[in-house]
């Protein structure tokens, strides 16, 4: 074979066969085929597009580009959440104890954050001496004897991806179809979990920007993953408002904590019960009513605080911050934004209060910045509230006191007003099964 060929073929329309997309895989991960080439290739795949069955090879050729995950030691059924990331998306922080509470294994790798949205291995190192990066043979020991472990991803999974999505980075091939589901569910599969329930944002803080763009993602996600024989559901979720009320790493990590104490934003609960409902019931928990009956007791009770204390205390991190959120430090720095005219809030440029929290020095714009794990924003109104002239709408807060001028103004450009109040629409879109 020769990448020109491939290269060729995709470029004219043709569909590629799955021995031909494997050894393009096989090629660039071995360093045989040059960046050139790929970056022709992955444009000819942006216009182009894939079929179905050219993404499923696509996506199973990413999985088996690395070492995949094993758990010969752990009992019962592993259930796996991801979300396609979103601003102040602290749901697994939530769920994952809310789920291994309930007697099935969470064996997470998640990611950290990079541009507007947030990492949850960011969130969680926000907490002293919590190690994200421990042997395989422990995180299985944490998940059989706890129920749940978070650890960041592995070099060794999925180099394909590493490397095909550092590509389509600078060549604005980022947001492809094929190339996005063969991405997330590579990764997924290649953790091999037995269920897996997608979170799919939508709206203007998500990568998917319209509903319509995305139940076409779910729709292919959850195909390829039945296809691996995998249990697999979709929510598609609202991202056109950000989730609760905090946005940035230790403030999302108290907002967390508090609504596994039953006292979470309406929203991030609303959410979070109903993801937890279904990954439960993807593990053959119960009916969908049981299942859900069980999510409210062990947060009334109680008892999925605990196994996420539990869980932080065996990955090193100092479980009294848990029960006691008011350990967390503060920014020594904090400002208020008032409203500059009286009205409703009426539309919210999600990703701008994203970057408004980013520039904060709550999220990175490279890999190597460091984080202010203090640092970030408190909405004290939201879409749909009237305010006055005057109001305080949200507080920053950081280590840096430079950085309040520019994020108070991409935060303010990013809230829209209006006479009269919107018509709100709900939190969950649809769901894909």
């Amino acid at each position: 074979m020769r990448m020109f060929d491939i290269i060729k073929k995709k470029r004219d329309g043709g569909t590629l066969t799955d021995a031909e997309i494997n050894w393009f895989i096989k090629g660039y991960v071995n360093g045989d085929i040059p960046d050139y080439q790929v970056s022709a290739l992955c444009m000819a795949i942006y216009f182009r597009g894939m079929t179905l069955e050219e993404t499923t090879a696509l996506t199973f050729a990413v999985r088996d580009s690395g070492k995949k995950l094993d758990f010969p030691n752990v009992n019962g059924l592993r259930v796996d959440k991801h979300s396609t990331g979103g601003v102040g998306d602290k749901t697994s922080l939530v769920i994952a104890p809310i789920v291994a509470t309930l007697g099935v294994k969470v064996a997470k790798m998640s990611g950290r954050g990079l541009g507007h949205t947030g990492g949850t291995i960011d969130k969680l190192e926000a907490i002293p001496s919590f190690r994200t990066d421990i042997p395989l043979d422990e995180f299985q020991s944490i998940v059989n004897d706890i129920g749940i472990a978070i650890i960041g991803q592995s070099n060794d999974m999925t180099p394909a991806d590493k490397l095909l999505y550092g590509l389509r980075d600078v060549t604005a091939t980022i947001d492809s179809l094929p190339l996005i589901v063969s991405s997330i569910m590579g990764k997924k599969l290649a953790a091999d979990d037995d269920c897996i329930v997608l979170d799919v944002k939508t709206g203007s803080g998500a990568f998917m920007k319209t509903v319509e763009a995305s139940r076409e993602l779910a729709e292919w996600m959850v195909e390829i993953g039945k296809r691996a024989g995998k249990r697999v559901c979709a929510m598609i979720t609202d991202m056109d408002i950000p989730l609760g009320f905090s946005i940035g790493n230790s403030l999302e990590v108290i907002e967390a904590i508090e609504t596994l104490k039953g006292n979470g934003p309406a929203d991030l609960t609303e959410i979070c019960i109903e993801l937890a409902t279904r990954m439960l019931y993807l593990a053959e928990k119960g009916t969908m009513d049981e299942c859900r009956a069980n999510v409210l007791r062990v947060i009334e009770n109680g008892e999925a605080l605990k196994t996420f204390a539990k869980m932080v205390e065996a990955q090193g991190g100092n479980k009294d911050w848990i029960l006691a959120p008011e350990n967390f430090p503060a920014a020594p720095y904090c400002e208020e934004i008032k409203a500059e005219k009286s009205g409703y809030i009426v539309g919210i440029d999600t990703e701008g209060y994203g970057i408004a929290s980013l520039l904060l020095g709550a999220g990175r714009n490279t890999k190597e910045d460091v984080i202010d794990s203090t640092a970030g924003i408190i909405l004290k109104k939201k879409f749909g509230d009237y305010v006055n002239k005057g109001d305080v709408i949200a507080t920053m807060y950081t280590s840096n006191n430079t950085s309040f001028t520019a994020s108070r103004k991409k935060f303010l450009e990013s809230t829209k007003m209006g006479n009269d109040a919107p018509v709100k629409r709900p939190l969950i879109l649809d769901i894909v099964e």
